[in-house]
């Protein structure tokens, strides 16, 4: 009986550690998003996608108020980041498709469905510094040499956006409780 009681501890906190430990951030934009406009509007769809998903999770299962207050503003700036890009990607004459999340995110926001209450903000601000500085280098990198002019402008205007919520997501990692 107490082998199988302790066996059944280390399972359970071998199980514990692991999903503590996992942080799985969405996998970066290719390199042909940072200057193809197909790509790019694909990349950044996916990006926002992911940050407005993840922050409506985070929304449900955060206990933090700056946390909260940090993914409610991620869902209103990557909504607006989104329909900016697709009204850029309609004046260089494409026809964007609704973005989807790609098998990297779908696997973080699985992740964070799953995080326990007591490891759901670790989690999700250890996703957010990646996820954040990925989409940075992708807006900075087509902002700079992009091949549609109206995608240029877009993305240039995402950077100070998406720079301002990857220093939010730093605070909030050093300080959770007002870090904002």
């Amino acid at each position: 009986m107490m082998k199988t009681l302790s066996l059944s501890v280390a399972v359970a906190l071998a199980g514990t550690t692991l999903t503590a430990a996992a942080q799985t951030p969405p996998a970066p934009p290719p390199p042909a998003a940072k200057a193809q406009a197909t790509p790019y509007v694909m990349a950044a769809g996916k990006s926002d996608l992911y940050e407005i998903e993840s922050s409506r999770i985070a929304m449900q299962k955060s206990r933090t108020p700056a946390v909260r207050n940090f993914a409610d503003m991620l869902i209103k700036h990557h909504q607006k980041t989104t329909a900016a890009t697709m009204v850029a990607a309609r004046r260089a004459g494409m026809k964007p498709t609704p973005p989807t999340l790609g098998p990297g995110a779908a696997a973080s926001i699985a992740e964070l469905r799953a995080a326990g209450a007591a490891d759901f903000d670790r989690v999700y601000l250890a996703q957010q510094l990646p996820a954040h500085q990925a989409a940075l280098e992708l807006h900075q990198s087509y902002g700079a040499r992009g091949d549609q002019a109206a995608l240029r402008t877009s993305a240039k205007a995402a950077v100070p956006i998406v720079r301002s919520h990857l220093t939010a997501a730093e605070r909030l990692q050093a300080n959770p409780r007002n870090g904002m």
